[in-house]
């Protein structure tokens, strides 16, 4: 008996119906908040050593701030003179 030799072909779709929703959201999100968190904590140690050296200004003498070229008055713009323009 001659052999008939059958072809098959088989389709297939894939189709996702995540109705918006990706596991990527909520860690980006958290991502985003760690981010936000280290650049405040950033921004706050800056800001501290900018401070202390308001402080260490302000426990010299006029004299010695006189040798610096900074009045008593001028230390606060005098340290922040980088950030603010005034």
């Amino acid at each position: 008996m001659p052999s008939k030799e059958r072809s098959i072909m088989a389709y297939s779709s894939t189709i996702s119906h995540t109705g918006g929703f990706s596991l990527k959201t909520p860690f980006t999100a958290i991502g985003a908040f760690f981010a936000a968190l280290g650049n405040a904590m950033i921004a706050a140690s800056s800001n501290s050593a900018r401070l202390q050296k308001v402080e260490m200004l302000n426990a010299k003498s006029d004299a010695e701030l006189a040798e610096m070229g900074i009045k008593r008055d001028d230390i606060v713009h005098h340290v922040f003179r980088d950030l603010y323009y005034i």
